[in-house]
């Protein structure tokens, strides 16, 4: 949950997920956020470390539509961005039966402003939930028959530039939460999209908050000494993309995920070799107390970051 240690406009956010959207949302986007479920605000993160090294539009769309079918469990979701000059919304990403793979969506369509729900959505730039589209007689046929609909705008500087849609086969599917979660991923595309235009490219700093709680769950929950531990389950509980965690790594550690977290687990074997509390156990034995899965991983690592073998540190410490 997130830790506030004051109230008012004091009030000062904790929570490392909150914290590490700040380059992408206000202080007051972000304390609303912050009232969020913890859910929601995991998935946003997740959403969030996904664009970072997203440079171009397409990228950017391919990858908010991916992460809304595989991160939220939707059926399908659309991407529609408005070519003003013409008066269309026009499809440029799709996840679900659109699409046909190598980021090509089938029979791509355009809608002209004001005609279906996405239409109106342009026109009017308030998000619908239809919660029965064979009820509505905007509804325009793509695909798929389906029963329910959800249609947020994708709003810059007041003006509509573009349309987040999905549709389900069961009625009453979308919800409240559904619609607030895709308000907030609109909020989170236009932002990319603008540093884009920009030509503003994202960078890593030692303030970094998502580094921050990965060296507290290595230093005080000492993660590494789990032999299955993965680059992808600790992206998990940051809630954030591995690719953005092998990067955040990668640039402020300056090593891969691997030997960071062997560095870690070296440094705990040192002290368990030396200790006069561990004299009884094996080196291997402790080789697998600090993580490693096996003697000869444990042994090429130790060489690789103390230049001498765990044997013969444990030699040299005089243990008694």
């Amino acid at each position: 949950m997130f830790v506030f240690t004051s109230s008012g406009p004091d009030m000062e956010i904790t929570d490392h997920r909150i914290l590490g959207l700040n380059r992408i949302f206000s202080e007051q986007e972000l304390l609303d956020i912050s009232e969020s479920r913890t859910h929601i605000i995991s998935i946003l993160s997740y959403f969030a470390t996904s664009l970072f090294d997203k440079n171009n539009v397409e990228d950017v769309l391919w990858d908010i539509t991916e992460n809304c079918i595989g991160r939220l469990g939707l059926e399908d979701c659309v991407i529609y961005l408005l070519d003003k000059r013409k008066s269309l919304l026009v499809q440029k990403a799709a996840y679900g039966n659109k699409e046909c793979g190598e980021r090509k969506i089938l029979s791509p369509i355009t809608i002209p402003l004001g005609q279906g729900i996405v239409g109106h959505v342009a026109v009017t730039g308030q998000p619908e939930i239809v919660e029965d589209v064979t009820q509505d007689r905007r509804y325009i046929l793509d695909d798929l028959q389906r029963n329910s609909e959800l249609t947020v705008p994708i709003m810059l500087d007041g003006r509509v530039i573009g349309i987040i849609d999905s549709e389900h086969s069961e009625k009453d599917f979308f919800t409240p939460y559904h619609l607030f979660l895709f308000e907030l991923i609109a909020q989170l595309a236009v932002k990319k999209l603008a540093h884009i235009s920009q030509d503003s490219r994202g960078s890593f700093t030692n303030d970094n908050a998502y580094y921050k709680q990965l060296c507290a769950l290595l230093e005080k929950e000492k993660i590494y000494r789990d032999e299955n531990l993965s680059l992808s389950a600790v992206a998990e509980q940051l809630s954030i993309s591995a690719n953005y965690l092998s990067q955040l790594i990668n640039s402020l550690s300056n090593s891969n995920f691997p030997d960071l977290i062997n560095r870690y687990r070296v440094k705990e074997a040192m002290k368990w070799l030396t200790h006069p509390d561990y004299k009884n156990y094996t080196v291997a034995g402790i080789g697998y107390e600090s993580g490693f899965n096996s003697t000869s991983a444990f042994y090429a690592a130790f060489k690789k970051h103390t230049g001498i073998t765990p044997t013969e540190y444990r030699n040299t410490g005089n243990v008694s």
